[in-house]
């Protein structure tokens, strides 16, 4: 059986690659770290260290294992969690990674009421784009990703398990002041310039782009939404943003109309088996109830509907 105490040393030396720093991160002596990477060798019948020069590097057997034991850590830290907070979700924590959006709109609700319901969990929060959130909960890091997916973006993992939230609508994002009723979609701006957002988004402009017939000529690729109103704003070229990015912050100085038939569809995203421990059942109910109802478009930013009818 592996010790964790020797997958931890390993781990250490992949992240700082050096002994001398994983001696430092971990408060052992660089002897110590030795043995420790030593003895997992010899535990696992593999080589995963080896010289250079004065240093060492991993091998790839090494590589792997420290990828899967960083996944391990993470699954046993979260396991220790989760006994705590089964006790009556008296205690304990849950940890949630959620895109900035989210954060800058129905998470802070949700936090609310989680703690209202149980106000002895501790609720950890951290900001990531989907692949990076998942990334982290494969790890153990978190308990829940929030997420978002198109209809072109590819499957996630078969151990990932996706609670659907609702449906974001995407909006094209013009100067203010400009005449474009939404009619002609993507396919009016052909010939303009186009601010492109993370990479899930930028597939999906593309994708857009590619239906209407053309390609478009990316000038500007920024994941802040608040950027791309700038920018837009400032006449840089146009953008298409969902509706809760908007919600988040709207600047004066862009034109939004909702784009028919594009939406992003949001998701809680856990990890493993049915069912949930505890305190994660209870953060997934708390976003489920904490998300957009009816028209997102209205109900999270009344100012975009003002412009569609102007």
């Amino acid at each position: 059986m592996l010790d964790p105490v020797r997958l931890r040393v390993l781990v250490a030396v992949a992240a700082r690659g050096s002994v001398t720093a994983a001696a430092r991160e971990l408060h052992y002596s660089q002897p110590s770290v030795s043995h420790h990477l030593a003895r997992l060798e010899a535990e696992t019948g593999a080589k995963l260290v080896q010289r250079v020069g004065r240093g060492i590097r991993l091998t790839e057997a090494g590589r792997l294992l420290a990828e899967r034991a960083a996944e391990i850590l993470g699954r046993m830290e979260s396991a220790a969690a989760e006994l705590t907070a089964h006790v009556g979700l008296r205690a304990g924590r849950v940890r949630l990674a959620a895109f900035p959006s989210a954060l800058g709109t129905f998470v802070p609700a949700a936090a609310v009421r989680l703690a209202d319901d149980h106000p002895g969990l501790d609720l950890r929060l951290a900001e990531a784009e989907p692949p990076e959130a998942l990334r982290m909960l494969r790890a153990g890091d978190v308990d829940v990703a929030v997420i978002f997916r198109y209809e072109e973006t590819g499957p996630e993992d078969d151990d990932v398990r996706l609670t659907h939230l609702f449906d974001d609508p995407t909006c094209l994002i013009t100067p203010a002041g400009t005449t474009d009723t939404g009619v002609g979609g993507v396919g009016a701006h052909a010939a303009s310039r186009w601010i492109a957002g993370c990479d899930r988004c930028r597939s999906h402009l593309l994708d857009l782009c590619s239906r209407a017939g053309f390609e478009p000529r990316v000038s500007f690729t920024t994941d802040d939404y608040v950027a791309v109103q700038a920018m837009v704003a400032a006449g840089l070229g146009v953008a298409v943003l969902p509706t809760l990015a908007l919600s988040a912050h709207r600047s004066p100085g862009i034109r939004a109309v909702e784009l028919t038939g594009s939406v992003r569809r949001v998701f809680a995203a856990t990890y493993g088996e049915p069912p949930d421990p505890p305190a994660t059942a209870a953060l997934l109910t708390a976003l489920t109830r904490s998300g957009p109802r009816g028209d997102p478009l209205r109900s999270h930013t009344p100012a975009i509907s003002d412009n569609l009818m102007s």
